[in-house]
Order: C-alpha cells, then sequence, then structure tokens
C-alpha cells in the first residue's frame, strides 16, 4: 500500500478496479469483511471503510444480515462532475481508457457551423487541426469523436499525443474555462453501428460542444457520438429569481 492515500482508499480503489474488470459482476455477492481483510491484509475496520466509500459511489448496496453485493451498473452521467475529459472520467469511475485514432490532418475547409464558432469569414485564416478518434473503456467502444482545434493550442500532433487526454494536451497552452453542449437523440447509421458495437438503429446521444478559455477564446469544437446504452446527461440548473 502506499503512503499518498489512507489504506481504506487504496483497498476500495482496488476493489473498484476488480468491479470495473468484472471479478464481481453485478448483483454477486463480495467475501465477507473478515475474508477481505484476510485477502487485503488489513483491518475489518479499514474494510467496512473501504466498502462505505464504495456504497457512497452507489458501486455497492449492503443487505443488513445477508452481506454486501455489487449493483447493477447505472449510465455514466457526463456533466455530473463539472467539465471533464473522457479520458477524465473513465480514470474517476476506475476504468481504463483507450483511444484508437480515425483520423488527424489539417483541415482544408471547415463547416459553417465550425468557421463560425473560430471566427472565420469565408476563407480559412486559422490553421486547424481535424481529429477523429473512438474511444474506449477497456475494450468497449463508448464515443466516436470528430474535433478541431486551432493549430496554435496544439502545435505538434503524433498518435501518442491523441491516445491521451485532449485537455491535458491542450492545458499546455491555454487554460479550458467552459464549455456549452447541445444534446440531440439520433439513430445509429451502419458506419457508427459498426465502429461503437450497436445495431443499427441504436439510440446515440450526438453532443456538440463548444469549449472556450476563461476570456472567451474559442479552442475545441467536438462533435461526439454517444452510445445510447451507456450515456446520460447530468447538468444542474439554477433558478433565476427576478425582483
Amino acid at each position: 500500500m502506499t503512503t499518498t492515500k489512507k489504506v481504506f482508499q487504496e483497498v476500495a480503489n482496488q476493489l473498484r478496479q476488480q468491479i470495473a474488470k468484472g471479478v464481481y459482476q453485478p448483483g454477486q455477492k463480495l467475501p465477507s469483511e473478515y475474508e477481505l481483510a484476510t485477502l487485503f491484509q488489513v483491518s475489518r475496520l479499514t474494510i467496512r471503510k473501504a466498502l462505505a466509500l464504495l456504497m457512497d459511489e452507489h458501486l455497492l448496496a449492503k443487505e443488513p444480515g445477508k452481506g454486501t453485493y455489487v449493483m447493477k451498473p447505472s449510465k455514466v452521467a457526463s456533466g455530473a462532475g463539472g467539465l471533464q475529459s473522457f479520458t477524465e472520467k473513465a480514470r474517476q469511475e476506475g476504468r481504463m481508457p483507450m483511444t484508437k485514432v480515425l483520423a488527424c490532418e489539417e483541415a482544408t475547409e471547415l463547416p459553417q457551423s465550425v468557421a463560425v464558432f473560430f471566427g472565420d469569414q469565408g476563407e480559412l485564416v486559422v490553421p486547424v487541426w481535424r481529429i477523429q478518434r473512438l474511444r474506449f473503456w477497456e475494450d468497449e467502444p463508448m464515443t466516436l469523436e470528430e474535433q478541431y482545434v486551432p493549430q496554435r493550442f496544439l502545435p505538434e500532433v503524433s498518435k501518442e499525443l491523441l491516445q491521451g487526454s485532449l485537455f491535458e494536451a491542450l492545458e499546455k497552452q491555454v487554460e479550458i474555462g467552459y464549455s456549452h453542449q447541445e444534446v440531440e437523440a439520433v439513430l445509429a447509421d451502419e458506419e457508427k453501428s459498426r465502429l461503437l458495437a450497436v445495431t443499427v438503429g441504436a439510440p446515440l446521444l450526438l453532443v456538440h460542444s463548444l469549449t472556450y478559455s476563461p476570456a472567451g477564446i474559442p479552442v475545441l469544437y467536438d462533435t461526439s457520438y454517444y452510445r445510447g446504452d451507456k450515456y446520460t446527461f447530468r447538468n444542474t440548473l439554477q433558478r433565476k429569481r427576478y425582483r
């Protein structure tokens, strides 16, 4: 166990990873606290704290007198933790993010909506990368992305860089402040069904994200298709008070 985290957090993290990998299946009863304490070579109090943490995360449920069970997974709640990259969200959920780069090229022309976002009036005056990626949790495809980003914020690209977090790469050049999103329901065509491993006509969530620096400088235009059976979008809306 490392010393940078409390022992119960390390135990919880290992159990979280085992659940994500299918070592413990939804509906399955976990070993007893005594058995887990022996397995992890920690105290039963540490095990109780670790299990309580995972219950707070809605990964486990306890039935008095019977034991602790793995809960059936809910959809990924994108937006519940604020503005996060795909990689950050996957790691938060204890999953291993993976990326297949489908395309990376300098855009010779832009869709009208993208051009307007970057302030171009007709001719492409700002060099822009067009990036297409298929994102996975472990070996399960989750999201198909098409992104446009000015080259001044991403001077060099490589397969290795694009297999990681684009937010992390961008934040070496510019601070990411906020993102406006529009979500609509669409159906998977043949190409998207093949890439996302769903049937033709399966529900997808099409999300247009316009991401800015805190000063309002356009940073990233993202059009992504999320699997409807895996994702939901969660936002907190505040009531305006008028006087």
